[in-house]
């Protein structure tokens, strides 16, 4: 049987990661407390923050920028869209 959390983004028990995202203290709180359900929702997010804010990902600096983004979008207020993003028309 697969684990499950107590979500702290979604509110429900739902099956967990089956991995730490990160080797931090961040990566053990998302472990413990964030469904794969929730993590896929920050990942989906997390596109948007990196094309809008042309974040190059070989630089530490962005990967500080999307941990902020990560631990307030799981964690805090949701996190926000990018100021100038436009969803894509289907």
């Amino acid at each position: 049987m697969s684990r499950t959390v107590k979500c702290a983004k979604l509110g429900e028990v739902l099956p967990a990661l089956p991995y730490k995202p990160f080797n931090d203290a961040l990566g053990q709180r998302i472990y413990d407390t964030i469904s794969a359900q929730a993590w896929q929702q920050w990942i989906e997010h997390s596109k948007k923050i990196v094309n809008e804010y042309r974040l190059d990902l070989t630089q530490k600096k962005a990967h500080d920028v999307l941990k902020e983004q990560c631990e307030a979008f799981l964690f805090g207020d949701g996190g926000v869209n990018p100021p100038d993003y436009v969803p894509e028309k289907h």
